[in-house]
């Protein structure tokens, strides 16, 4: 499948997955520290890769074998699980809007109460629909199975992250 412009990738952020939910619930502890910026700019070394545990909620970012950083996640809820496989990063965009999939209302790129946050880094799609990680303005949210199929991170988390994937990244969920 040929990839999309920068157009495309704007319509994308518009039509991004109907598959948030707003649920209020209790905060995961904070991630565990991440590893010397030398690691992480090494041209030399392996290769980056993301592993979504579901079980967890925490996503691991990897070079080769050794885990560089934790994150705490909230992911898809009964009937809406996030996808199992191994995927790779497909879209990235900083202040994607949102289009609610009832009422069609779009909230703007870098609005406060935007449910993507900040950014978005998409991993899976079918055609229509995404799933990917993102923001929320609902930090409560984080550490559960609420989601309708996406994998929400703190804003902060998810903005750092950003910096350091690439398209092409792999994406390995697991249960």
């Amino acid at each position: 499948m040929p990839r999309p412009g920068f157009a495309g990738l704007r319509r994308g952020a518009i039509a991004l997955l109907e598959l948030v939910s707003f649920s209020l619930l209790d905060p995961l502890p904070l991630a565990l520290g991440g590893a010397p910026p030398a690691i992480l700019a090494s041209p030399r070394a392996a290769p980056l890769h993301l592993e979504i545990s579901l079980s967890r909620r925490q996503l691991t970012l990897y070079r080769g074998q050794t885990p560089l950083r934790r994150y705490p996640v909230a992911v898809g809820r009964p009937g809406w699980e996030t996808p199992v496989g191994t995927f790779q990063v497909r879209q990235m965009i900083r202040d994607p809007a949102w289009k609610n999939p009832f009422s069609g209302v779009v909230i703007a790129g870098g609005h406060p109460q935007n449910p993507l946050g900040r950014r978005w880094i998409g991993f899976w799609s079918d055609g229509k629909n995404w799933v990917g990680l993102h923001g929320t303005p609902n930090p409560e949210s984080v550490g559960q199975a609420v989601s309708h199929g996406c994998v929400r991170m703190y804003n902060r988390d998810i903005e750092e992250l950003f910096e350091k994937v690439h398209l092409g990244v792999p994406v390995i969920v697991v249960r």
